[in-house]
């Protein structure tokens, strides 16, 4: 694997490209770190290191490396576009129009591209709002009585919104840089970015606050939980589709054997955002009406903030199962499989064409969703769990949706590098 990367970057235009993404990544670290205009540095580092919960920010913060907090100008990180994609993606399959557009090919797709582009900037605008205004009333992070920005004026609120605004289109030009001249997808490298930038501080914290044999323990775990993670990530049910022998003037086409490969988890990540997303509702309501003593604001605080209720974890679990099965029907659909393989004369061996063989796709389908929305689940609760033992939910760095994030993203990426490796005749990663 060593000699593989040492050939990757012999290789002149490889190592272009990987040198190009190594530099947008120092931009983007770069620019998570600089504050926006008129944000308080020194006492939003004090309210940080008091507080130890960061909230219902928990997830915008992991896609933003910590920067959502600190108020810098990525302090949305990659979060609208995650969102704004997630949202295209449903509306393709609600909306004619659009569904139209993706199958038109190249064109259609660069239509809804600039609709997310678009729909990313309007979510920006609309977040950056939330967070300032919280900043700016003293709720951002609660507990902490100091004044996060140096001038609360309307005129300083508006140039923070643009400010935060505008670095989610910068980090959206940044990934598409990635995408065009670099290696991998752009995005996904950026969301890998910040997901790992905080990994060697919390590491470091789990060793001092808890002790070095609790490093170690969480090491050995950590390690276990990434080996399982790849195992299914890469596991895959084969359907086998043989294509019949068909005459087109003089030549004979067809006769080929191939599969349809069926992930076991077909959904990646995105139930778990969908998940964290919705639990994150009510418990942001909740927070902005922190003075009202209403029966559902107490209900909230209660049941729908706490990670350690077992209310909370059970909820949690059962909307990850369900928005499992739900992204998978409607990413994956089984009829028009079916319809696009009679169509060129293939067929699965033992099944007929059409709708036994729809049939016969969700069937196996609902069978391999199953498993997968259960390992997702229970890759979810690991934080929650830990922090239900050793009271380390922000201090338990292997788990949830940053373990799927690193191990997805590194998986693809490195198969994007062994691609490119094997067309320049060198040996790949994988023997």
């Amino acid at each position: 694997m060593l000699t593989a990367f040492a050939n990757a970057f012999r290789t002149p235009d490889l190592r272009r490209k990987l040198l190009f993404v190594l530099m947008i990544i120092v931009i983007f670290r770069a620019g998570s770190q600089i504050p926006a205009p008129g944000v308080n540095v020194a006492n939003v580092q004090s309210c940080i290191n008091d507080v130890n919960d960061t909230g219902v920010y928990n997830l915008i913060n992991l896609f933003s490396g910590g920067a959502l907090l600190q108020l810098t100008i990525f302090a949305l990180g990659i979060m609208p576009y995650i969102t704004a994609s997630i949202i295209l993606q449903l509306l393709v399959v609600v909306i004619p129009r659009l569904e139209a557009l993706k199958k038109e090919g190249q064109s259609g797709q660069t239509k809804i591209t600039q609709y997310t582009r678009y729909l990313t900037l309007g979510l920006a605008l609309l977040q950056a709002t939330g967070i300032v205004a919280l900043a700016r009333s003293g709720n951002l992070l609660q507990g902490c009585n100091k004044s996060l920005l140096h001038d609360d004026g309307t005129q300083t609120y508006l140039v923070m919104v643009v400010t935060m605004t505008a670095g989610t289109a910068v980090i959206m030009w940044l990934g598409e840089l990635i995408t065009e001249r670099g290696v991998g997808n752009g995005m996904s490298i950026l969301i890998f970015t910040q997901v790992i930038a905080t990994f060697p501080a919390t590491l470091w914290a789990v060793g001092k606050d808890k002790g070095w044999w609790t490093f170690t323990l969480v090491m050995v775990i950590g390690l276990v939980i990434v080996a399982a993670v790849i195992f299914i990530e890469q596991a895959q049910r084969r359907i086998p589709v043989q294509y019949a022998r068909r005459m087109v003037g003089r030549k004979m086409f067809g006769g080929s054997s191939t599969y349809i490969p069926l992930k076991v988890n077909q959904a990646g990540v995105i139930p778990v955002i969908f998940a964290s997303s919705l639990l994150y509702l009510p418990a942001m309501a909740a927070q902005f009406n922190q003075n009202s003593s209403s029966e559902w604001v107490k209900f909230i605080n209660n049941y729908l903030v706490r990670g350690d209720h077992p209310g909370y974890m059970a909820l949690y679990f059962l909307l990850i199962v369900f928005f499992t099965y739900f992204y998978v029907s409607i990413t994956f659909n089984p009829q028009e499989v079916a319809d696009n393989m009679k169509k060129y004369g293939g067929f699965i061996p033992g099944i007929r064409a059409g709708k036994p063989t729809e049939d016969y796709l969700s069937y196996v389908l609902s069978r391999i969703t199953l498993p997968g929305s259960l390992y997702l689940g229970l890759i979810a609760l690991i934080p929650l769990i830990a922090l239900v033992i050793v009271n380390a939910n922000q201090r338990f760095p292997f788990g949830g949706t940053s373990i799927l994030i690193m191990v997805g993203v590194a998986l693809d990426t490195v198969k994007q590098i062994e691609s490119q490796l094997q067309q320049r005749n060198y040996e790949g990663f994988l023997r």
